[in-house]
């Protein structure tokens, strides 16, 4: 009889690290792409103007800089994000999603210490970036940092399957 794997502290952070912020990052870049419910008629190359713009007000980069970044930023969410939903080599994708929040978290902080009076550009929406955004960002940042912690432990452990069936060997 195969035994199921236990479930732990450091599983259940995994998984629900994995769910929550695949979520976050499809939404996000998809928000992006196509501003959902704010201006209907924004066509995708309009929508990525408006974020390069959001990334600008930042002032951590040049304008050439932002406007890569915003073509190619929501498109890597939607990828690294469902890539972490599916678990496939999740301790890579699980430490790119942590560098990516932490570089998300710097820039608010830093923008939020400067009383820079500017949109988040997180969700697309014209969210104003208060002390909120910055609990919220340091809040999934905890839980990257903790999911890619667990996920390299866990990886070093024998899969309750695997040991199981080497001990009926």
């Amino acid at each position: 009889m195969v035994q199921s794997s236990p479930f732990n502290f450091r599983r259940i952070v995994i998984w629900l690290g994995r769910i929550v912020l695949a979520a976050i990052f499809i939404y996000a870049g998809y928000a992006k792409l196509f501003r959902p419910g704010l201006t209907p008629h924004v066509n995708v190359p309009m929508a990525l103007t408006l974020f390069a713009m959001q990334i600008d007000s930042y002032q951590m980069v040049s304008g050439s800089s932002s406007k890569f970044v915003a073509h190619t930023l929501p498109f890597a969410e939607i990828a690294i994000g469902l890539l972490l939903l599916v678990g496939w080599h999740l301790r890579v994708w699980a430490t790119i999603i942590t560098v990516i929040v932490a570089g998300f978290f710097v820039a608010v902080v830093r923008a939020y210490a400067l009383g820079l009076q500017i949109n988040c550009g997180c969700f697309a929406k014209p969210e104003p970036l208060t002390l909120m955004t910055v609990f919220r960002d340091g809040a999934l940042l905890l839980l990257a940092v903790l999911m890619t912690v667990f996920a390299y432990q866990e990886a070093r452990r024998p899969h309750p399957w695997t040991a199981a069936a080497r001990e009926q060997s």
